[in-house]
């Protein structure tokens, strides 16, 4: 299915799970959005360099993004699935989200293989929109609170984008242009504005940070992730981001290739050091599981932005560590709404004995800990190492020997909170006191994607590893 056929299916696949408000129209209209998903994976992974339409091209970085929200929209569609019949939503409301998960993974999947700085600042508007109907899916207080929180970050965050290609544009005119593709930028990099370009690139990338996660915007994602569903939490946390990343790396590309090479490697560092700063401290005391799962979003996209900053290996680590990511956290969030159901709450005080509960849960929640800690054998373990190795190539030792150091205290906070939810008995109550026993089935999904990140880490496919390392090439 090549990209203008899928623009069509699923635009008439949103329209039709909004327009169609019968019980189980939703969940049929998804799974043929689903099947329209995949065949744009298949057909991409077929034609990677191919332009079709003039905006889209599917390049290394677009394919490998692609193919990652390809899995992780499965498991996220069967447990909205699984959720929207435990809380017996009405048909209206069922309607509402399916159109709106549809919209939103099709946005993503359109950014990640736009070729144009205009467009993806277009599906990232996209993200925000349909993003905001589903963390208001619950209807009361605390979701429309989250909601307009990110919907007023993100608008800001939109608007310095827009600001940014607007300096951009302004540099490139130098330069005797006018086209903003990413491949017209990067041909005339050279003799851009470096005034212009300099503005432009400060402001698309404190825009970014509202959908990448990093300091200073990332406020938006922390409430959002915290009071949308669990599914919907699972791609906010994964493959959201990942489109943030997008539209950092490809205008980083542009300007690492000037005389601002240094200057945009360090304002990169500083940012992901204050993120990590940031993650560190909210890690060491926040009680909610689902914003300690947000926090540790930052701290990972703290160190794939240190990867990138570093380039040669680290740049390709970064990519690399993307992909694990996004398996692991969205695995992360989705076992939330077991645990939810269990302990009927979202505080770690009110978490305990998980393991007497669920065993098999409790092993998959252990595994997705160590994953996320990237202990190994996590597959972020690999990435890791590789992203510490070039940034003590670079001579960065203070600032490898600080990450280090922040990363400890960070695997620290993480692994008190998911012990004492598996292992230490609640105190005060005999047992939890949830809406019903998860089935061990349920955790198969994310078994799945914690032993698919592992794989992914030790045994790379050779077909992935020659993407990882095209789409890092351009940082070099």
């Amino acid at each position: 299915m090549e990209i203008t056929a899928y623009i069509v299916a699923a635009s008439l696949c949103a329209l039709g799970a909004f327009a169609l408000r019968r019980r189980g129209a939703a969940a049929v209209i998804t799974s043929l959005f689903l099947l329209c998903q995949v065949g744009l994976a298949l057909w991409a992974g077929f034609n990677k360099g191919a332009t079709s339409p003039s905006y889209f091209t599917v390049d290394a970085l677009g394919l490998i993004l692609l193919l990652c929200i390809t899995v992780v929209a499965v498991p996220a569609a069967v447990h909205s699935g699984i959720l929207l019949e435990e809380e017996q939503v009405k048909p209206s409301s069922r309607a509402v989200y399916a159109s709106a998960l549809i919209m939103l993974v099709a946005a993503l999947s359109l950014g990640y293989l736009s070729n144009h700085v205009a467009l993806t600042w277009v599906f990232t508007e996209v993200t925000t929109l349909s993003a905001a109907m589903l963390i208001y899916h619950h209807r009361n207080k605390r979701a429309l609170e989250g909601t307009w929180k990110y919907v007023f970050v993100c608008a800001i965050s939109v608007s310095f984008v827009f600001i940014g290609i607007l300096f951009m544009s302004l540099s490139l005119m130098h330069a005797g242009s006018l086209d903003l593709g990413y491949a017209s930028l990067l041909a005339h990099a050279g003799e851009m504005d470096p005034f212009w370009m300099k503005l432009g690139f400060i402001f698309i990338v404190v825009g970014y940070t509202a959908k990448l996660g990093l300091f200073p915007m990332f406020t938006a994602g922390i409430d959002a992730k915290d009071t949308a569903p669990a599914p919907v939490g699972a791609l906010l946390s994964s493959v959201l981001v990942n489109l943030g990343f997008v539209g950092v790396y490809r205008v980083y590309a542009v300007v690492r290739a000037t005389p601002l090479a240094f200057w945009s490697r360090t304002m990169l560092v500083a940012l992901a050091f204050i993120s990590l700063f940031v993650a560190t401290a909210y890690m060491i005391r926040v009680r909610n599981f689902k914003r300690m799962l947000a926090y540790s979003g930052i701290e990972h996209m703290s160190l794939v932005t240190l990867g990138v900053a570093a380039g040669g290996i680290g740049c390709y680590a970064a990519i690399l560590h993307l992909v694990m990511h996004t398996f692991v956290k969205s695995g992360l969030f989705l076992h939330f709404s077991q645990l939810f159901r269990v302990f009927g709450t979202r505080m770690l005080d009110e978490m305990g004995g998980y393991f007497d509960v669920s065993p098999f849960g409790a092993l998959v929640l252990l595994l997705g800990f160590v994953g996320i800690t990237a202990v190994p054998p996590s597959g972020l373990f690999v990435s890791e190492f590789m992203i510490f190795r070039a940034m003590f190539g670079a001579g960065q030792y203070a600032l490898l020997a600080l990450a280090v150091l922040l990363l400890t205290v960070l695997i620290w906070a993480f692994a008190r909170s998911v012990f004492k939810i598996v292992f230490i008995p609640l105190e005060g109550r005999a047992a939890p006191v949830g809406t019903a026993k998860p089935s061990p089935w349920e955790s198969v999904t994310q078994l799945a994607l914690f032993c698919l990140a592992t794989a992914i880490g030790f045994f790379p496919p050779a077909s992935l590893v020659e993407l990882v390392r095209e789409a890092a090439a351009c940082i070099g």
